[in-house]
């Protein structure tokens, strides 16, 4: 909890010069000298910088996303690390290991990515008339919401991998089935989330003719997608 508290005090936003930060209360501080920005994107180097002492980390918020503007901390912190850190990644053990946690983490992405696709086609339940579309359905939603780092609902944790799978089939059809990405929507609170509303129930009734085994007209909004977006990736067994 302590650790907590310590990370949160020394959270900032970006301030309005190139070494200055905002704190929460809208102080403007001046970095010290003789700190350094480590930018993101090392996530190690961050961490050991993090953990070596004294640091301020900047992060700026746009919309309901967060992004990290990097790290201050002493230049002669963050040039030790890296110096320890690179003779660290040059040897034979190091590599081995990276090999091991690649490996590691393409098994995880595999079986997931066949979790997921399975768990669309239980939430599809189209009829079986209708068995080759809902696989053509499941492998396109699957293969856009399960990359690592897509940032789609796909990847959160916080929701059964059910209602993750119904997620991603709604915003896919959002995207692919209505005129979402064109319409003229108001900036008023709550009008872009009652759209999406609207449009999901749309999709949920154009599912259910499938589920039905209702015979789709050669406009279904769902065929003319299908058509455009060609043949999806096949989704391999994990090793």
């Amino acid at each position: 909890m302590n650790r907590l508290a310590n990370e949160t005090r020394n959270t900032f936003a970006p301030g309005p010069g190139p070494r200055t930060v905002r704190t929460a209360d809208g102080q403007i501080l001046t970095v010290p000298d003789g700190w350094l920005l480590l930018p993101p994107g090392d996530a190690a180097l961050t961490r050991r910088v993090k953990g070596a002492g004294e640091h301020w980390v900047v992060q700026e918020k746009k919309g309901r996303k967060v992004f990290s503007r990097g790290v201050w901390a002493p230049a002669t912190t963050i040039e030790s690390i890296q110096v320890d850190l690179t003779l660290e990644r040059s040897t034979e053990g190091y590599a081995k290991r990276r090999e091991s946690d690649v490996r590691r983490r393409e098994k995880v992405q595999g079986e997931y990515v066949e979790d997921f696709l399975g768990a669309v086609i239980r939430f599809l339940a189209f009829h079986p008339d209708y068995t080759e579309v809902a696989q053509r359905l499941a492998q396109l939603v699957t293969d856009h919401a399960t990359p690592v780092g897509s940032g789609t609902v796909a990847r959160t944790k916080r929701i059964p991998v059910e209602q993750r799978a119904e997620a991603a089939v709604i915003a896919w059809m959002r995207h692919q089935t209505t005129g979402y990405d064109n319409m003229s929507i108001p900036r008023a609170r709550g009008e872009r989330r009652e759209v999406r509303r609207m449009l999901a129930r749309r999709s949920h009734q154009l599912l259910e003719n499938y589920r039905r085994g209702i015979v789709a007209p050669l406009d279904c909004p769902l065929q003319i997608a299908l058509r455009d977006q060609g043949e999806p990736k096949r989704i391999h067994p994990a090793p």
